[in-house]
């Protein structure tokens, strides 16, 4: 991607204080978009990645905002919009994982994978209709390999990544021409963390190409939707080695 080449747009990535979500709303910024990230129990972290922005030379913001909220979500869009005068490009990051056996899943569990993984995402794009539409926009959400696989302890959050997969092609179909709408689906992604080693492991010897992403791979697909012809809608990008294949 060239370097600039979202140069006085303006983007928001929800759930972009930490991990691959503050990679995105740093690439953005590394191209020139002026970001918003959004937060609900990283402030701290929220507040750094705001600072790492603006060391890109562009306008940052970063707003607390629960996506399972209407009235959180209006609010996040009206901030971002009145703060950017306008919007181009919204990443639809925010989300749970958790592994749980299918018969210990609760009701709870359930509701609350649904609430952030699908709603979530459901209720931005809506609020966000009007700025992107003004500016022939993007929505990108981030999906999951488990919404296209199924795995066995992962039951309430491969039916979330699911229906996000399927609100993608929808949403393509309801919002064009004036927006494009696709989704980055990653498998399994190393972001160095502490997560259980031997798992790593045995994931990358599934994997075709022998190893788990990183978090720079998941950006660049993002990237990609972000700068990409818009005639390109409606679709997911795995990024997961091959993994899917298996």
């Amino acid at each position: 991607m060239a370097e600039g080449e979202l140069r006085g747009k303006a983007a928001l990535v929800t759930g972009g204080a930490r991990r691959i979500g503050r990679e995105i709303a740093l690439a953005l910024a590394a191209a020139g978009a002026d970001v918003a990230i959004t937060y609900l129990d990283s402030e701290p972290e929220a507040r750094q990645t705001c600072e790492d922005i603006r060391r890109q030379g562009v306008r940052a913001l970063a707003l607390a905002c629960d996506v399972r909220q209407e009235k959180s979500v209006r609010n996040l869009v009206r901030k971002v919009t009145q703060e950017f005068g306008g919007l181009d490009v919204l990443v639809n990051n925010a989300a749970i994982y958790e592994t749980v056996e299918f018969e210990k899943i609760t009701a709870r569990q359930w509701d609350e994978m649904f609430a952030v993984n699908a709603r979530g995402p459901f209720l931005v794009s809506q609020a966000a209709l009007k700025p992107l539409r003004q500016r022939q926009g993007r929505i990108i959400h981030l999906g999951s390999l488990g919404g296209l696989r199924p795995w066995a302890t992962h039951a309430h959050y491969c039916a979330s990544k699911a229906a996000l997969t399927m609100l993608t092609q929808v949403m393509a179909k309801a919002l064009a021409p004036e927006i494009a709408v696709n989704c980055v689906a990653p498998g399994m992604i190393d972001l160095k963390d502490g997560r259980d080693a031997a798992l790593l492991r045995k994931i990358a010897g599934k994997t075709p190409m022998r190893r788990n992403g990183s978090a720079e791979e998941v950006v660049r697909g993002v990237l990609f939707f972000a700068t990409a012809p818009r005639f390109i809608t409606g679709q997911v990008l795995a990024v997961d080695g091959g993994l899917g294949l298996e």
